[in-house]
């Protein structure tokens, strides 16, 4: 699979362990987990079907976690050398309990290059499993030669087959976009139509799980695996229905409008004294205000945090100076006040706070809420203010 910026996560869960082509590598924690199951579960099958001691099937599953890892990674490298090839940036390749991700700098540019990058990986999966089938044909049978073959075979034809199938996030799901989008000329719409069809493929699995288990297909130990790949399809469906609403809003973001107007307060104003004078601005402009601390000279030094604010006991707010509860200038992001609908949500991804510092120049014209931001871009959702 591959992720755009705009879907990273804030923070890598993982630990860079090298760079493959110039692509960084990353390791999750939970591949370990994902080793050791291989490696216990298949040990002991490979033991027993090629009559080794418990250490020689262990050792065997040990080799098949490394070529699956191996495959994995390959799949990965498919979408990242090719997204390259288009010239789009590729932060990184982690690869993690389910597989892996392919971290991009930016969506594809048109709806071919999104349909190459996709379908990419799933390629690579479809050429090493047919490549593993024929090692399968030519090798002695029950060696463990043919055994790790078999498994690597039967592991990317089978990723390849399930990456297809379309519904983001999987891999069918982004070519699905693809051609929608080319059809509609949409993008967003083709990602939320996608994304619906995603749910219903994370649906589907479930069921299918539930039928072979019931069939004794799979066992009890491989239940809770299988199912949390259904969950995680749901919530990854989830997750591209609700990028693709905030993306159609984003053109309508315009910090000049949605950035909060600033009070000037001197530094050492009682709270309460600059909370009362916010009240009054707020009454005159119809419109929530940001208490900007400033110093002798005038110049701001500090924003109040409304957070810390409304934490203050009313009967201490007479006694305790604004700054107390400010947040120096110097630690928020600024945002020029022209910045566009998609910078913003770039500069929030890559520094998430509560409040951004909008200017013209060197002048801080307006304070940006998250809140604010987010009410505009989901305004069905319930939030915090």
């Amino acid at each position: 699979m591959e992720r755009s910026s705009r879907s990273r996560p804030a923070r890598r869960p993982g630990f860079q362990v090298g760079r493959v082509f110039g692509v960084p590598l990353y390791l999750n924690a939970s591949i370990l987990l994902l080793a050791l199951l291989i490696i216990v579960l298949y040990g002991e099958l490979a033991g027993q079907r090629l009559q080794l001691s418990p250490a020689g099937g262990y050792l065997v599953g040990a080799g098949f976690v490394v070529t699956l890892l191996g495959s994995v990674l390959a799949h990965e490298l498919g979408h990242a050398l090719t997204a390259r090839h288009f010239g789009i940036g590729v932060r990184g390749i982690t690869l993690e309990l389910l597989g892996g991700y392919t971290e991009m700098d930016r969506d594809a540019p048109s709806p071919r290059v999104d349909l190459l990058v996709s379908l990419a990986g799933p390629a690579v999966s479809a050429v090493l499993g047919v490549a593993a089938v024929a090692a399968v044909l030519a090798l002695p049978d029950r060696t463990v030669a043919d055994q790790l073959a078999f498994q690597l075979a039967a592991s990317n034809i089978i990723v390849a087959l399930f990456n297809i199938l379309p519904g983001l996030p999987l891999d069918g799901g982004r070519a699905l976009r693809a051609v929608l989008w080319a059809l509609t000329r949409d993008r967003h719409r083709a990602t939320e139509v996608a994304g619906w069809t995603g749910r219903i493929v994370a649906v589907g699995t479930a069921l299918a799980v539930v039928l072979l288990y019931a069939i004794d297909v799979l066992s009890l130990l491989a239940l809770p695996l299988t199912a949390l790949v259904a969950l995680t399809l749901w919530h990854g469906a989830g997750q591209s229905i609700r990028l693709s609403r905030i993306s159609r809003r984003l053109p309508l973001v315009d910090l000049a409008r949605l950035a909060r107007p600033t009070l000037v307060v001197p530094s050492g104003t009682p709270l309460a004294e600059a909370q009362r004078r916010g009240t009054e601005a707020e009454a005159t402009t119809s419109h929530p205000v940001a208490l900007l601390v400033a110093d002798s000279a005038g110049r701001p030094v500090a924003v109040v945090d409304p957070a810390a604010a409304a934490a203050v006991p009313p009967e201490r707010r007479p006694w305790l100076a604004v700054d107390m509860v400010a947040r120096s200038v110097g630690e928020l992001p600024r945002m020029p006040v022209a910045t566009s609908g998609e910078q913003v949500l770039e500069t929030v991804q890559a520094h998430p706070g509560a409040q951004y510092l909008v200017t013209a120049g060197e002048d801080v014209v307006g304070i940006l809420h998250i809140a604010d931001l987010a009410q505009l871009l989901e305004p069905h959702r319930k939030m915090n203010t």
